[in-house]
């Protein structure tokens, strides 16, 4: 019994180890799709964007170059989950204002939304 509970402490102590600086869930997803626009990684984008979202960062994507970073510094300064709906409040290397990512869960997979004219972050 003794054993167990060191060995589930060990396990609890590695886990959390390094817990603020991975970025998982929602956030995850939001880098990911924020690094593929800027680099224009068309493929991923589309994989980890609803259809109308991923209309729209084609309609944007043409504008800019692709900007490959050995380090966007992607940052989460506050997400929120509220259901199927989570908001990510971001910055990174790429832009000089922070941004906020709506994203939905579908099929359990968090993918990053269109905002409509009547959503509000909640942040």
């Amino acid at each position: 019994m003794k054993n167990i509970v060191v060995f589930l402490l060990v396990v609890l102590f590695l886990s959390c180890g390094d817990s603020t600086t991975k970025v998982s869930g929602p956030s995850a997803t939001a880098q990911v799709v924020i690094e593929s626009f800027y680099e224009k990684d068309e493929e991923t984008l589309k994989a980890n964007s609803t259809p109308q979202a991923y209309s729209n960062y084609m309609n944007t994507i043409n504008m800019f170059n692709a900007t490959v970073k050995d380090d966007s510094n992607f940052t989460v300064l506050q997400d929120t989950i509220m259901g199927d709906v989570a908001w990510v409040k971001y910055t990174t290397a790429y832009d000089k204002t922070p941004g906020v990512f709506k994203l939905v869960k579908q099929d359990g997979k968090w993918l990053a939304d269109a905002r409509g004219l009547k959503d509000k972050a909640p942040f």
